[in-house]
């Protein structure tokens, strides 16, 4: 079975590691350059497009920001999952809030801005501060502004209105910024079937927008069924197929959607060695139109993502059951170069994996390891 896969980056790449046992072959269309390519040996095959769709059982995609026609293409083929609408849905903000309110899933109170005018009145209705995001360009901490006060206002308004002016194919959102305890998400999948399975929500931190660490351990049981609810009802919404992750603000035990990445995502590199089926093969099951896989935790799991280092290193495999995984990307500062997987036998354990692990990983590259491994072994 051979399935096209939207995107050429490492979570192409993964896909193409989990398909291998399963005889499913993986092949990239890079949206940039429109090269096919082999995600691992970046081989370039003479083939277009159209040629690549016609020979793929299942079409699916990495990110969001593919362009329309490209999406159209591959819907029209009739085997693109999880489609073009929640492909789409998943890079427009302005989409996103609009699926969340018809399908009654909770998310923080918003306004959409395309003048002075508008910002005005998201101060009127939801007060300060706000946060205010790019509805389709926005990622890993960009695009994004931070508004606590009136006298703060022009300054902020020149900054978007300058976005806008040079970009105005992209529209503005503001959100009332949420008083949150923690960031939490749940990576889901549903088959063709309509058949869905959950892993484990999943603790999550991010420093300047950028998720750096990811904890899957015990979580209260409201909080696993509010996100089983909210992924049940989006996946209906869209009529989903593959891998779905949702990530939450936890305000007092009450659930507060954030995002929705349709595709695998970072927040669930940890079931690569936490579960008996990883994200990226239980998506390709689903995609493939395979049963799916267990998504129970094998123990509690952590991952730490490499974020502008050249390397991981080599001493931390000196730890027991810790796993690195490398993308062979370029390196340049904040980018996403690779991550280190744990799996232990119990929180404590955990714990002093993560502590251990932050002897070899310096504290300002790799934030909040030796902290949450002391708590971990203090809870």
């Amino acid at each position: 079975m051979n399935i096209l896969v939207l995107g050429a980056g490492q979570l192409a790449r993964m896909m193409s590691l989990a398909g291998a046992p399963l005889n499913i072959g993986v092949l990239s269309y890079d949206v940039g350059s429109g090269q096919l390519l082999h995600p691992l040996t970046r081989h370039v095959f003479d083939q277009t497009l159209v040629q690549a769709i016609a020979d793929s059982d299942a079409i699916t995609a990495e990110f969001e920001h593919i362009p329309d026609e490209v999406l159209s293409q591959c819907e029209a083929s009739g085997k693109f999952y999880p489609g073009k609408q929640a492909v789409k849905v998943g890079g427009d903000r302005a989409l996103e809030k609009a699926l969340l309110e018809q399908a009654g899933v909770p998310c923080a109170a918003y306004q959409l801005i395309t003048e002075r005018a508008h910002l005005d009145l998201a101060i009127a209705v939801l007060g300060f501060p706000l946060v205010i995001k790019t509805c389709q360009a926005g990622y890993d901490g960009k695009g994004q502004w931070r508004l606590y006060a009136e006298a703060d206002v022009a300054t902020v308004w020149a900054q978007v209105a300058a976005f806008l002016a040079a970009d105005a194919l992209h529209s503005i959102i503001a959100e009332r910024m949420v008083p949150f305890q923690r960031e939490v998400s749940v990576i889901g999948v549903r088959d063709r079937l309509g058949n869905i399975a959950i892993y484990p929500v999943t603790e999550n931190e991010h420093v300047n927008g950028v998720l750096t660490l990811s904890l899957a351990k015990a979580i209260e049981g409201e909080i696993h069924q509010q996100a089983v609810e909210a992924f049940s009802r989006l996946a209906s919404a869209l009529d989903y197929i593959g891998v779905m992750a949702i990530e939450f603000f936890d305000v007092d035990g009450q659930l507060i959607v954030n995002e929705i990445a349709p595709r695998v995502h970072n927040s669930g590199h940890w079931t690569q060695q936490g579960t008996l089926c990883c994200q990226f093969e239980n998506h390709l099951r689903a995609v493939a139109g395979l049963p799916l896989g267990s998504t129970e935790a094998i123990g509690p799991s952590a991952m730490i993502n490499v974020l502008g280092q050249a390397s991981i290193p080599a001493e931390v495999l000196s730890v027991a059951n810790v796993t690195s995984h490398w993308y062979g990307k370029a390196c340049r500062p904040g980018r996403k170069m690779g991550h280190i997987n744990m799996v232990a036998g119990s929180e404590a354990l955990l714990g002093e994996k993560l502590l251990a692990l932050s002897a070899f990983l310096p504290g300002e590259s790799y934030p909040g390891v030796a902290q949450r491994g002391g708590e971990l072994m203090r809870e």
